[in-house]
C-alpha cells in the first residue's frame, strides 16, 4: 500500500507541480560599428600593399582614425578633399582654414599638421649634406612638397658651402597671397653666419603660375648684387607654382 507524503510541499494555486523556472537570458552584447572593421582592413591593406594601393581618401581616413577613435571618418575624409583638392593641399591647409570643415576639430587639425611635419622633416633629411647641384631633382622634389601647396607666399634660402653641400634650409619670410617681404641685407647677413659660399633662392606662387614677377625680379636683382659684394654667388631663384616650377637662371635672369 502506497501512502502520499502528507506533509509534501503543494503547489500554488495556478501552477502545474512539474513547472520548470528557466533563467533569464543574459542580454546579447550590442554590435561593433561598423568601421571597427573597415579601420582594421584599411590599416591591414595600407600595411600589405602600401600607400599606392589607397585613394586619397583612404590616406586621409587612416590619419584621421587617431584623432577621431569612435565615428566613421570616410565622410569626412571626402569632404576634406572636395574642399582642398587632394591629400597634400589638405595637409598643408592653414589650421584656420581646416577649423572651417565641419567636423574637424582640433584634434584632427594637430593630426594632419603632425603628417605634414613629417613628410617636410624626412625631405629635408634627404637633401641636407648633399651636393645640391648633383641632386638637384631631388631638391626641388623637396621644396615642391614644402611649398608647392601653400595658400601664402613663403620665402626660402638654402645654404651651401664651397662644395655646394647643401648646410641649411631655413624660411626666410611668411607673406600673404600675392607678396612675401625680403630684406636682401637679412640674407646675406644669414649667410654669414653659417659660412656658406652660395645660396639658392626658392619661393612659391599660391596662384599656380610660377611666372616672375617685375617684383620677384627687382628683389633677386637685390639680393644678388647684396651677395657679390660679400664674395657670395647666387646660384638660382626657384619659383614653385602649383604644378610647375620656374628657374631664374633657365630664363636668363641671373
Amino acid at each position: 500500500m502506497t501512502m502520499k507524503n502528507e506533509f509534501a510541499e503543494k503547489p500554488f494555486p495556478g501552477f502545474d507541480a512539474d513547472f520548470e523556472v528557466v533563467p533569464a537570458a543574459k542580454p546579447s552584447k550590442p554590435p561593433e560599428p561598423h568601421y571597427t572593421n573597415h579601420r582594421s582592413r584599411l590599416r591591414a591593406r595600407f600595411m600589405r600593399a602600401g600607400a599606392g594601393a589607397l585613394a586619397d581618401y583612404e590616406m586621409l581616413e587612416l590619419v584621421l582614425f587617431r584623432a577621431i577613435p569612435r565615428r566613421d571618418v570616410k565622410p569626412l575624409a571626402k569632404k576634406l578633399l572636395e574642399e582642398f583638392g587632394d591629400f597634400n593641399r589638405v595637409i598643408t591647409a592653414s589650421p584656420a582654414r581646416l577649423a572651417q570643415v565641419q567636423g574637424i576639430g582640433s584634434a584632427a587639425v594637430q593630426e594632419l599638421k603632425i603628417i605634414e611635419a613629417a613628410a617636410q622633416m624626412l625631405g629635408q633629411a634627404r637633401v641636407l649634406g648633399q651636393n645640391a647641384i648633383t641632386s638637384w631633382s631631388s631638391l626641388m622634389d623637396y621644396c615642391k612638397t614644402v611649398m608647392a601647396h601653400r595658400e601664402t607666399e613663403q620665402f626660402r634660402i638654402l645654404y651651401l658651402d664651397r662644395k655646394n653641400t647643401l648646410i641649411a634650409d631655413e624660411a626666410q619670410a611668411v607673406g600673404t597671397v600675392d607678396h612675401v617681404p625680403v630684406y636682401p641685407r637679412e640674407v646675406v647677413k644669414r649667410a654669414l653666419e653659417l659660412n656658406a659660399s652660395s645660396l639658392i633662392l626658392v619661393h612659391n606662387h599660391p596662384s599656380g603660375s610660377p611666372d616672375p614677377s617685375d617684383d620677384d625680379i627687382v628683389m633677386t636683382n637685390r639680393i644678388v648684387e647684396a651677395a657679390s659684394a660679400l664674395g657670395l654667388s647666387v646660384h638660382d631663384h626657384i619659383i614653385i607654382g602649383k604644378e610647375q616650377d620656374s628657374s631664374f637662371k633657365a630664363l636668363g635672369l641671373i
